[in-house]
């Protein structure tokens, strides 16, 4: 379920990450080359951003099809950004909670988003609800998985946890908890991305006039885009890619 990017690096327009590339977030919306579930993503999206001199991303989010939104495209066209981290979305689920469940999600200068589902939820997870405060749990952006996975990486964060270690901490925890869920997340704080490949396809690509992206699948045929390996965790800034094998970085 979805689709996701995170860039960081010199100075773009929205648009030249996210409608302008010929297999784009944008064109994922319909036509995704790599998705192994789920065919459309047009149950809503959402793209935050960084401005210069303000650590707090603004965002923009919408309960309906990327295509759909015409303010968006002209936003994109103007709007350029250092940092960002955009996602559309196939609901695992119909709700009621609009956009509110359009990635991404956000804490200060975090953006999270989820590709991927939890079977079985909220039951699934109910015993790991009892490890958040009751604030955090009545606090939720929306009343799905992916927002119930943020406040768990969140809760990790706050506690002084790097972003790497967030989310491979989450993954263990829910992965234990319902071996069958597709936990690929992505966390940006506007200078590094944090991700995880566990149950869908992830790539990244090291660009030669600088800057990273990370995304559910190539935006384009360049040939220096590369396959994250599934059980991975991945560290990116705006130079250098890690990746570390996640049954190792929970040792």
């Amino acid at each position: 379920m979805c689709r996701h990017l995170a860039y960081v690096g010199p100075a773009e327009p929205l648009g030249a990450l996210l409608v302008g590339p010929p297999h784009g977030l944008y064109r994922q919306s319909w036509a995704p080359r790599r998705q192994r579930y789920g065919t459309v993503n047009a149950d809503g999206f959402g793209v935050g951003w960084y401005a210069d001199g303000d650590p707090v991303p603004a965002r923009y989010r919408r309960a309906g099809p990327i295509w759909a939104d015409l303010s968006f495209t002209d936003l994109a066209r103007v709007v350029r950004t250092e940092a960002l981290l955009a996602a559309v979305r196939d609901a695992t689920l119909s709700g009621a909670d609009a956009e509110a469940a359009a990635a991404p999600f956000a804490s200060g200068a975090w953006l999270f988003s989820h590709n991927g589902a939890v079977p079985g939820w909220p039951g699934s997870l109910a015993s790991l609800a009892a490890t958040l405060p009751a604030e955090d749990l009545l606090s939720l952006e929306a009343r799905n998985d992916s927002a119930f996975l943020w406040a768990l990486v969140l809760a990790r964060l706050r506690a002084g946890d790097t972003m790497g270690q967030a989310l491979a901490d989450t993954v263990a925890e829910v992965a234990e908890a319902v071996p069958e869920a597709r936990l690929n997340l992505l966390l940006t704080d506007g200078a590094t991305v944090a991700a995880t490949a566990w149950g869908d396809t992830l790539w990244y690509l090291a660009r030669p006039g600088g800057g990273t992206v990370v995304a559910s699948e190539p935006y384009d045929d360049d040939p220096h885009w590369q396959e994250v390996p599934d059980r991975t965790l991945l560290a990116a800034s705006r130079a250098d890619v890690l990746l570390t094998p996640l049954k190792e970085s929970l040792t």
